[in-house]
């Protein structure tokens, strides 16, 4: 989850949206790669997405966080890891997100480097519940299978 705030882009899944507010976080606050990333660490047994991208490290400011998945895709790798299937909801009031979906499966399969079919978007609300509910924020869930190379 990450809070709506004033004076950011709203970026998720790679992609910007047009949108009065942005995401609060340490590098581009991307909540869906985020967690994608958190569900490929967890799968390979290889902590979180802060264990390995530290918010107190200068590197990390602003970041792109497609930079972070190459990343860590590449570790998965050197573990002799590759990804089977990565499936994603991202839990949003506003804005509306069904025109960006296929372009953040896109996004996520190219820094991935798997095939489209492999990924899958989605994207729900909260029907006006919580913090999410109250526009407050985003929220993503993101399940992940990886296989030994």
């Amino acid at each position: 989850m990450h809070p709506f705030v004033e004076g950011r882009k709203l970026i998720l899944g790679g992609v910007e949206i047009e949108w009065h507010k942005g995401l609060d976080g340490h590098s581009d606050a991307d909540v869906l790669i985020h967690a994608v990333c958190d569900a490929l660490l967890g799968a390979a047994g290889l902590g979180d997405i802060g264990k390995h991208f530290p918010p107190d490290d200068p590197t990390y400011k602003g970041i792109d966080s497609r930079k972070l998945l190459t990343h860590v895709c590449v570790m998965l790798e050197n573990g002799g890891w590759k990804v089977a299937n990565v499936d994603c909801i991202i839990i949003a009031e506003k804005p509306k997100l069904a025109p960006f979906i296929a372009t953040m499966t896109e996004n996520l399969a190219q820094d991935m480097g798997v095939q489209i079919d492999a990924i899958n978007v989605k994207a729900t609300t909260t029907e006006k519940l919580g913090f999410v509910g109250r526009e407050e924020g985003v929220a993503a869930q993101v399940v992940a299978l990886i296989a030994s190379e």
